[in-house]
This record gives structure tokens, sequence and C-alpha cells, in this order.
């Protein structure tokens, strides 16, 4: 449900996908003891040994056969349906790549390869085979005259370049593909369903083999293989060919889509990158993978309910609950492998933290039996610091701002939960420039900026050891202006802003009931809960797909146990991991938020340095990749050879992960100097 903000539901659009805000009513708890603020963080436990790195070795010498690492997007102009689909897939990689507008700018060799023979990019992206435009009277030709084709054939040919082209028509351009066309078929809301031909499931190992993709509102080339021909079918529809690798006469490697996909796409989304990864030969600047962090905000708090005869009370969730949700997360990793890793975060407000009380999974009736349970399972869940009584943080000052930070943290800690201390998500994102300037209003929020941010908290935060803050999508001001990236705070740089995701869970619904009511109420619609988890389900996956890493938020009510072994929050995270599983084959990341933050952080660093325009350089000679930046930075690359960490590579913060069958590697650099790494391309 939309997020109630000091009053009624704000609903915004998250960028260019499905997102509304959602989180829970500010309703503190008494605060025990009455302990002095702590000076200072509780140290944390030393981060696990990384258990790969990539390769370094030492520069070899001669020119080689050397190729930068950057993709060249080319199309007819800037209204090109195309361009912004391949920006879409290039922009959520992080890869680096030019944009040639061919009715403004010729194409010369000079374009394509330095005066020191280095080739500019390793892949060739068309938006379509021809490079068609409008010329009046239902008439199109090709941007590119014979002379520039040739010159994009010679350089792929010399530098061994390949080119993927989308929408390809079948003897529109200069290269036929293989392709011989058979109809053509206008596709409109009704989805066409496309299947992997046996090359297309090994080109796109990691979608799952039977997957079906669905084409909407696309124009589609019905195709099949010349006879002879030197090509492969990727992918299918009925007994069409809609997707093909071909080898020309020359030698040159090209592959082509037979119908048109545009940025939001879900056609786009499972299958650009495994374009681009064929297009680079796996060795490229940037990656993907894919995640699902889940935080369930407010524990140990009450949360305001809301029943479907429009009543309302308040819930606090109870022991024998915690351990439920304990198994429902075991239930998940075992019927879903992808999600063997799934764990929650619990932003906890310890308020209401009796953490004086034996730990132990069993009730006692002198005692609160969420505190009780929850130090008994304190290990199968992760603990993120969300302040001692959930104020509102937009005006609190430094003195309070402190408290309530620093006593959460201490009272967990000492209550058995492992809190990262650089972690803080502050009640309702308070404080972060999101808020209304009449405290008795009951309208929506507005959305100030990062720069109306409260001074007193940031500061307050900062002093005890925070570097990250949670934000949120919903809103302009914390949205970063790269894919899975932070915005370092205009008023704290030292702080990073990482977005979650909201949900469309209402935070007021602890059964199905209340949660069908209050969505159908929000949008209007009569859907049954089953179609309104699918829905809900459908908009997480989306950011799954596009390999966001940002959490999505629940809070606890949305894990009362409504019947045995279920809650509204497990229904719809099992939905969303089922729909992905039934897509993809490689793991779903869940880390911990630490990892995840600092993760965003050198996400941001990788893109700062993109900015820089600087090249790797793959000297196919020698297979290694070479990279000088500017500043102390992060690069992410992935098809990296990687090994086993030794106990000396300790001082090496590089890492390296095998995720399916990519090694993805983010590489930690040094003002000037130069990095030497061994490349590991597919074939």
């Amino acid at each position: 449900m939309a997020r109630r903000l000091q009053g009624p539901a704000l609903v915004v659009a998250a960028l260019t996908l499905v997102g509304v805000t959602l989180a829970s009513p500010n309703s503190a708890g008494p605060v025990p003891g009455g302990e002095p603020v702590a000076a200072s963080v509780p140290p944390q436990a030393p981060a696990a040994r990384k258990s790969r790195v990539p390769v370094r070795v030492s520069a070899p010498g001669g020119p080689g056969d050397r190729i930068a690492l950057r993709q060249l997007v080319i199309a007819t102009g800037e209204d090109d349906f195309g361009l912004a689909t391949w920006k879409s897939v290039l922009d959520s990689l992080g890869s680096p790549y030019d944009v040639l507008l061919a009715d403004r700018e010729r194409l010369d060799p000079a374009k394509l390869a330095g005066p020191d023979g280095i080739g500019r990019y390793n892949a060739i992206l068309l938006t379509d085979n021809a490079l068609l435009k409008a010329r009046g009277g239902g008439k199109y030709t090709s941007v590119f005259d014979d002379a520039q084709w040739q010159v994009l054939a010679d350089y792929e040919r010399a530098h061994r370049v390949r080119q993927v082209a989308l929408n390809a028509a079948p003897g529109a351009g200069p290269d036929e593909y293989c392709l011989r066309a058979k109809g053509e078929t206008d596709i409109g809301k009704n989805p066409a369903q496309l299947t992997l031909t046996p090359s297309g499931a090994k080109l796109l190992d990691y979608l799952a083999p039977d997957v079906r993709i669905p084409l909407t509102q696309s124009y589609l080339y019905e195709t099949d293989l010349k006879p002879g021909c030197s090509a492969e079918p990727l992918l299918s529809f009925e007994d069409s060919v809609a997707g093909v690798v071909a080898k020309s006469p020359d030698g040159r490697e090209r592959a082509a889509l037979t119908f048109s996909t545009g940025p939001d796409a879900l056609s786009t989304v499972l299958l650009g990158y495994g374009l681009v990864r064929w297009a680079t030969h796996g060795v490229m600047v940037g990656e993907q993978r894919h995640w699902f962090t889940v935080d369930v905000d407010d524990w140990f708090n009450v949360t305001m309910r809301l029943q479907p005869d429009g009543t309302r009370a308040v819930f606090r969730l109870d022991g024998p609950e915690a351990a439920t949700i304990s198994a429902q997360q075991k239930e998940l990793r075992g019927k879903y492998p992808l999600a063997d890793g799934f764990t929650l975060n619990l932003p906890y407000n310890a308020g209401r933290f009796q953490n004086w009380v034996p730990a132990a999974c069993s009730a006692n009736g002198d005692e609160d039996s969420l505190s009780r349970y929850s130090r008994c399972l304190a290990g199968e869940f992760r603990w993120i610091n969300h302040t001692l009584t959930h104020p509102e943080m937009n005006d609190t000052s430094y003195d309070v701002s402190r408290k309530e930070i620093a006593d959460n943290l201490r009272l967990g800690t000492a209550g058995g939960l492992a809190v990262p201390g650089e972690i803080l998500k502050t009640p309702e994102y308070s404080g972060l420039g999101v808020y209304n300037p009449d405290r008795e209003s009951t309208e929506p929020p507005t959305d100030f900026g990062l720069a109306k941010s409260n001074q007193a908290m940031l500061d307050a935060a900062r002093d005890l050891g925070v570097k990250f803050l949670q934000g949120n999508m919903s809103f302009a001001g914390h949205r970063p202006g790269c894919f899975n990236c932070g915005i370092h705070h205009p008023l704290r740089p030292e702080l990073l802003v990482v977005p979650d995701w909201p949900t469309n869970i209402a935070f007021e619904a602890t059964t199905p009931e209340e949660q069908s009511t209050l969505y159908n109420a929000e949008y209007k619609q009569g859907l049954d809960y089953t179609a309104v988890i699918n829905a809900e389900a459908d908009v997480s996956l989306r950011h799954l797909m596009n390999g966001s890493a940002y959490a999505h938020t629940l809070h606890q009510g949305n894990l009362h146990i409504y019947q045995p072994g279920r809650s509204v929050a497990f229904d719809w995270i099992t939905a969303t991991v089922d729909k992905y599983a039934k897509l993809y084959r490689v793991p779903l990341k869940t880390p911990d938020w630490t990892t995840l933050a600092h993760y965003t952080r050198d996400r941001t660093a990788h893109f700062t340095e993109l900015a820089a325009r600087h090249d790797a350089i793959w000297d196919r000679t020698h297979n290694t990749v070479s990279y000088t930046p500017d500043g102390v930075t992060a690069l992410f690359v992935t098809g990296l050879e990687t090994r086993e960490a030794t106990d000396a590579d300790q001082a090496q913060p590089d890492e390296g992960e095998q995720y399916g069958s990519d090694s993805v590697s983010r590489l930690d650099l040094t003002a000037g100097n130069t990095v030497v790494v061994k490349a590991s391309p597919r074939t």
C-alpha cells in the first residue's frame, strides 16, 4: 500500500519501474533503564576473507592485438527507438559506450581505431540491421552509404569485433544474417511467447532452458534460415526463427533479433545482457547479477492494524510467530535452491526489547515472548539500527538523535544481536529532506531534497560511526543518478544514502483480508488476495530481473502468522522467488546490509570512473586487461580469470566471484597505478 507519511498515502513512480512507498506509523515504546548515551559504536566482527581474487600479472611487452573495452551504439538519430533500448541495457550493466548518430555524423576509420592501432570498441550494437530512416512518402533508406558500411565491416574483420542488431528485417541491410522472410506479425498487448533453441540456451545460459520470453507491443519478422548458410537460431516463435547468430563469408560474427524491443520490455531485460556478453566475448567493464534483499521494519515495536471493517488496532508480533518466521525462511531456501542464502533484515527498535531475558525459544508468562525468542533466534536474522523509540527525526536535536541511535545499538548488542554500527535506517526515512512543514497537516509530504535534511541528525550519525543511511526510491531526492549507486549526502559527504524499494504490501496489513481491502481501496480495484500478491510480485520481480541490488521494505505486521505456516510477507516473498526461478538459473544474492552498502559505494565509484572516459585495454595476444585510473576508485569487470585467495591477498582488496558461468571482479584502483589482470574470454 502507498506509504503513509504523516497523513494520507503518497504514490510516486520510481524511475521507469513501478514502485510505491510504505512505512510504519510513528509508535514508540518505553525506554528501559535510562543508561547514558554510548560514546562510541561497538566494534564489529572482522569481515570474512574473500574467497576469490582476480589474477594480476606483469604488463607484457609489445603492442599485441589491443582493443578498448567500450561498446559503440550506432543509431539513425536521437529519436531512434532502439537507442533507448541499448542505453538501458548498458547503463544497468555499468558498461562504457559511445553513441554515433548516423544522421549527423559520418563513420570513418579514425572513429573506430586510434593512430596507435588500438581498436576503440570491442562490440558494435546496431539499433536495426539496416539503420533505416523514414524519408517521406512511406519510404525508408539507410543512413549509412555503401562506403560507411564498408568501413564498419573492415573494422569488425580486422579487429575481430562482433556485431549485434535489433529489429533485423531480412534482406533490408548489407548483411543478410542467413535469414529468409516468411511473414510479419504485429504483436499488441497479448504476448507472443519466444523460446530458446539449444544454441540460444547455451548463449543465454543464465536463463532457465525452458523459459518463455514474452513479447508485447512489438513488430516481429517471421523468418527461417537459408540452407547451407553458416548460422544458428537462438530464439523461436512458433515455427519461425526470431533470433540468430551468423558468420559472414569474410568471417565476421553477427547476431540479430528479428523484432523490435523497447527499453522497458521484458524481452530487453531478459536478452540484453546475454547479447552484450556475446558481443564482447564475455570480457567487459560492468556486470550483472540478481539480488533479493528484504527489510522488515519495526521489530520489537507496535504498528497500526487496519481491519477490514475499518476499525483500527495496535499489533505486535509474539515469540512463537518469530519461530515460525525462521521456519518460513528455511522452507523458502529448501524449496528454491536459487534463494538458498535468503535471510531477512530486521530494522529494530529496542525501546520494547527486554534484552535481559533468557535466550530461549519457549514462552515464559513473566517475560516478553518476542524478546525471549528473538534472543534465541538472533543468528537466524540480520539486524539493522532503526533507532530506539522510532521518532520522526526531521527536527530532532543532536543530543536526541545521538541517544536514539546509540542506545538502540547498545541495547541491541547487549541483547545478543549482531548489529552493524555503520548502517542506520531512520524511522520512515525521516531526517532526509522529505516532510510536511505543518505537523498537523494530513496532506502528503514534500520532497525538499537531501539538502533539507536534519543536520543535527546527520552530525550525530556521523559522530557515532554511521557511514550509510537508508533512503527510499519513491523520493526523487533519494534516487541516485546511476544504477545500483548511492548518493553522497550533500550536507555530510561521508554518509552515503542507499535507497530501498518500497513495496505495496500495506504496513497496516496483518492478514490477507486486510491486505486486499487496503489495496483495493487505494487502487479502486476488486482483486482477490491471490491477484494482489501476484501483482506485487510482478513489481518486485522486475527489480530482480533488472539486477537492482536495493532492499525491499516490509513491516513487522506483515509477518503475522495468519494461519499455520503462512504470513502476508512470505506469501509475497515466495511468489517473487517462484517467478524468478521460472526465468533464471543463476542464484539470487542476498547480502547482509554492510555488504550491500559497500557494493553500492563501489558502484558509485565505478560510474564516477566511467565519467573520466578512461578505457580498459584488452591485449588479446597476451590475454590481459590493463587499466590506469585517475583516482582511488573501484571498477567492476566481467570476464577476468580468478583464483582462490591466500592470506597474502588480504592487503589487496580486489574481489572476484563466480556467478553462474561468469567471473565478476571488483578491482580496487589507485591513481596513476596501472593494473594488469588476466582475461578469461568466452568462446
